[in-house]
This record gives structure tokens, C-alpha cells and sequence, in this order.
């Protein structure tokens, strides 16, 4: 069966990373998603990410609540910048044949920018939630297949915003995430 992966920061994992997993999962009758955080994101380098363990912490508790959900760690544990080609690699040399890698329009659109685009379009099918309205444009050799999902107006950036403002997340955070943010802190 394939395999779903959904990377990213998360800093923090929210609502809307849930949604676009289990949309994904449903439409194309995925056996499970591996949500995989970054250990050093290079392409947030310039703004600073929350550290990895605290942000891995976040995604096992929000992914606990769905047992299609695992988490996978291999990127937080991997010294330097954490490169989605790489993870590919892994798991095709572990013996995983049908990839399928999760995105959102946004990171489609940039995908040109990361390592290796064309190896990475090579070893995973493609699966974009798109922008209402938005065209989905595929890069060239890709196979991508649109997953429909209502919009949800849910960015790690807002949350972190609001947090920085006071103000209440517990609708855009699963309740773990939501919890671990307060005990440790975290935004502020």
C-alpha cells in the first residue's frame, strides 16, 4: 500500500496539517501518514525554528490522536539540514516502493527552490491540496494528484502570532499541542 509523508517544520503542527493528512489519506486510500518534522530546516534558517525535540515532542502528541498517524523521526535525528530528497532515499532503500509526499499548493510552488526537485518528483508521487481557485501547477516529470479538502484558514505562523499576543489557539492546535505550548512556553 503507499505511503503517505507529510514534512515540515512544525512549529507547531496544527489543525490544518491534521486535515491536509487525513484527506490525503482518505481520497488515496493511504494505509497511513508519517508525519515527519524537520530537524534543521534550511529553508526557515533566517527566521529560527523552535528546537527540534520540542517541536517533535508537539508532533507525536498531535498525531496520538489518530492511529493512521505515525511519526517518524528520522529527520530530527540526522545531523545538518534536513532534506526531504534524502528522507526519499531512506525509505526507498528500505524497501518503501510506492511514496506518496504530501503538500500544499504553497510548497508545491516552491519546490524548484528545494534540493533536488527533480529526484524528489523521481521517487514519490505528489499529492497537493489546493487553494480554492488556485491551478495546480505540476513541475515537469511529476505525478500529482489533487486532494480536495475544505479551506482552512491555518498557518504555524498565525498561531505563533497569536500566542505572541495572548491570544487563545485552542482552535487552530489539537488540545495535546495546545497544552504543550502553554507548559512549555513556547512563542512567547
Amino acid at each position: 500500500m503507499p505511503a503517505g509523508l507529510l514534512g515540515g517544520s512544525f512549529d507547531p503542527p496544527h489543525l490544518g496539517h491534521l486535515a491536509l493528512g487525513e484527506a490525503a489519506r482518505r481520497q488515496l486510500g493511504l494505509a497511513r501518514v508519517r508525519l515527519l518534522p524537520a530537524g534543521d530546516p534550511w529553508r526557515k534558517a533566517a527566521r529560527g525554528v523552535t528546537p527540534a525535540a520540542e517541536r517533535l515532542a508537539m508532533t507525536r502528541r498531535a498525531a496520538a490522536g489518530n492511529p493512521a498517524f505515525e511519526v517518524d523521526a528520522r529527520e530530527v535525528g540526522r545531523a545538518g539540514p534536513s532534506y526531504t530528497v534524502d528522507t526519499l532515499r531512506e525509505l526507498r532503500d528500505e524497501g518503501e516502493t510506492d511514496l506518496v509526499l504530501i503538500l500544499g499548493s504553497d510548497a508545491l510552488a516552491d519546490l524548484p527552490a528545494w534540493r533536488e526537485p527533480e529526484a524528489i518528483v523521481a521517487l514519490a508521487r505528489l499529492a497537493v491540496a489546493a487553494r480554492a481557485g488556485e491551478p495546480v501547477e505540476a513541475p515537469a516529470g511529476a505525478r500529482v494528484t489533487v486532494v480536495t479538502m475544505p479551506p482552512l484558514a491555518i498557518s504555524s505562523t498565525l498561531v505563533r502570532e497569536r500566542v505572541r499576543a495572548g491570544e487563545p489557539v485552542d482552535d487552530l492546535l489539537p488540545a495535546a499541542v495546545a497544552a504543550h505550548v502553554r507548559e512549555r512556553g513556547l512563542y512567547r
